[in-house]
């Protein structure tokens, strides 16, 4: 199933409207949406993928889009028989975009998903929604709908096999040995330093920390390592400006460098 995106009267975050390249209308569809069927696991979920395909040089962002961007969003409402809906996020890009960091993918995004039904007995329907925004030389949001049953009998597919194998490395297997952050109330929030013990990702490494609870955002953290420890720097605030508890064991970590990227789920106390 393909289904061509078209441009919608959506709302889109201010960093989107005010830091990245201009708001264009463009000509033609520049993205188009499939998805993919993986067939049902031993565990009886169903595995599939989002395929994101852009034209040449076009770029769509991760799930925590940098100092410009917005992520993608999905509505479900259509679908039937869908439990718990879960995501495997390949690893994603860093671009410098006027000269602002974006996090995200460009030419093609496959984005694997896990399937929970509400009842194993009966077929899987996906119908809905997916937000997102795209950029080249100017930037647009895009809605693309899809609707698609569940193949349960489909095999191995070589597109989500690909994308799962390049999900960050998961902190074991990046030998981190500590995590800890320490919280310090601010004007407006709260500061967190992130201290990760881990060997090199490779090159200049990024973090990115992500609060864990959809109402509280993290700034672009400072990254910078020392020794055989990487310092990230970051502040949260509330979106309704309010006074908020952090929940450490919530807080996660992404750091992206040359070589991998590696996902750190909570941290201890500073």
């Amino acid at each position: 199933m393909k289904v061509n995106g078209t441009l919608p009267a959506v709302a889109l975050t201010l960093s989107f409207l005010t830091s990245g390249p201009a708001l264009a209308q463009v000509t033609g569809s520049v993205v188009e949406l499939d998805v993919l069927d993986g067939g049902r696991t031993a565990q009886g979920t169903y595995l599939g993928a989002m395929r994101v395909t852009l034209q040449e040089g076009w770029k769509t962002y991760w799930r925590a889009p940098g100092d410009a961007g917005i992520p993608p969003q999905f509505n479900w409402s259509g679908s039937d028989n869908v439990g718990d809906i879960s995501f495997t996020w390949p690893a994603p890009s860093v671009f410098d975009q006027n000269g602002l960091k974006s996090i995200g993918y460009q030419d093609q995004l496959v984005l694997p998903v896990e399937i929970t039904p509400k009842n194993a007995a009966k077929p899987v329907r996906l119908r809905g929604t997916m937000d997102l925004g795209v950029c080249k030389d100017v930037c647009i949001p895009e809605q693309l709908g899809f609707d698609h049953t569940l193949n349960a009998d489909a095999g191995r597919n070589p597109a989500i096999a690909a994308a799962l194998a390049q999900r960050p490395f998961s902190a074991k297997e990046a030998r981190v040995a500590h995590t800890s952050c320490r919280l310090t109330p601010t004007s407006d929030g709260m500061q967190i330093e992130a201290r990760v013990t881990m060997p090199s990702a490779g090159g200049r490494e990024i973090a990115v920390i992500e609060p864990g609870n959809p109402m509280l955002w993290a700034s672009p953290p400072e990254t910078e390592r020392q020794g055989d420890t990487l310092v990230a720097t970051s502040e949260v605030i509330s979106e309704s400006g309010g006074a908020f508890a952090l929940d450490r064991s919530e807080i996660r970590i992404t750091v992206l460098g040359a070589s991998h990227a590696v996902d750190i789920q909570g941290c201890s106390a500073g």
